[in-house]
């Protein structure tokens, strides 16, 4: 049986997202359910939630099973919380199919992975894609349909090819005093005519260029959540800002109008086409398929 490796980040919600669906189309459930359970469990223990009476590498030895592939193994990294703990994360699995045996592999930056053609196949957030490659213009990237288009074929053969539907919103954010008056909408168009601070997350610069337009940012100045503060409460602070929502009630919390939603976040597969085969395509139909509710609609 052919084994085809796939790139997959080693933590988060990304993770779980690829682990929900590889589960869904194989029926390995089980083995999914306890990775993402013991990682879940393993962050509650580096935030402080929950404590251990094992040391650190104990656990990892008692998760990992390097005789059986299929198996799961996991690694140490890490984390940049205070302290800098050692963070157990996912290292490997197989998962057999009829098929193609499908080995799923921890990387930091899956994309970046393939961009470097270690892989044909990978997972990682949308939002990586338009950090990394996508072409900045005036106008607007609204949707994930629109990303291949933007990608400079000189630059990288790494394409979009499905969504998960794990999605979450860039969505504007801001305090009702600079809120437009009325009924008029808080969009990309409120953006284009506001002059003045704008707060998002320190990586997403390039990402917010795409999805506003860079036409409409002129006289906008980017500004960023300091240390220890939540992104809600920099929002707040400067008045307007972009941030990744779920639904919005986090934000109210903090006295925010919740604007337009600019951008899905959203776990894809991605491909390198320059390494396609015959046994990539075969994992890409397992993994891609007309059921999910994504917001992507690639062909």
């Amino acid at each position: 049986m052919t084994t085809v490796s796939v790139a997959v980040p080693r933590k988060g919600r990304p993770l779980e997202a690829v682990l929900e669906r590889i589960a869904d189309r194989t029926g390995a459930a089980d083995v999914a359910d306890r990775i993402s359970s013991t990682l879940r469990y393993e962050k509650a223990i580096t935030k402080g939630d929950q404590s251990a009476e094992e040391g650190v590498y104990d656990r990892l030895a008692d998760y990992s099973d390097a005789t059986d592939p299929t198996e799961p193994e996991y690694s140490l990294l890490r984390d940049d919380r205070n302290g800098m703990p050692r963070r157990i994360v996912f290292d490997s699995v197989t998962i057999p199919t009829d098929e193609v045996d499908v080995r799923l592999i921890g990387r930091e930056e899956p994309f970046r992975a393939l961009r470097t053609h270690e892989f044909a196949l990978g997972f990682d957030s949308a939002d990586l894609v338009l950090e990394e490659v996508v072409e900045l213009r005036s106008d607007p990237l609204g949707d994930l349909d629109a990303v291949n288009e933007r990608i400079d074929p000189m630059d990288t053969d790494v394409r979009v090819r499905a969504g998960l539907g794990d999605t979450v919103y860039h969505t504007l954010l801001s305090t009702p005093d600079v809120a437009p008056a009325g009924d008029a909408p808080l969009d990309r168009s409120f953006v284009a005519d506001y002059t003045g601070p704008l707060c998002i997350s320190p990586r997403y610069e390039r990402l917010v260029e795409a999805v506003i337009g860079t036409d409409a940012l002129d006289g906008v100045e980017f500004t960023y959540p300091d240390e220890d503060q939540t992104e809600e409460k920099a929002v707040a602070n400067a008045g307007l800002g972009v941030y990744l929502t779920v639904t919005g009630s986090t934000a109210r919390e903090h006295g925010l109008v919740v604007g337009q939603s600019l951008f899905p976040s959203e776990t894809v597969l991605l491909e390198n086409d320059a390494e396609r085969t015959d046994e990539t395509d075969a994992v890409a139909d397992l993994v891609a398929g007309d059921d999910l509710e994504t917001e992507l609609a690639i062909a």
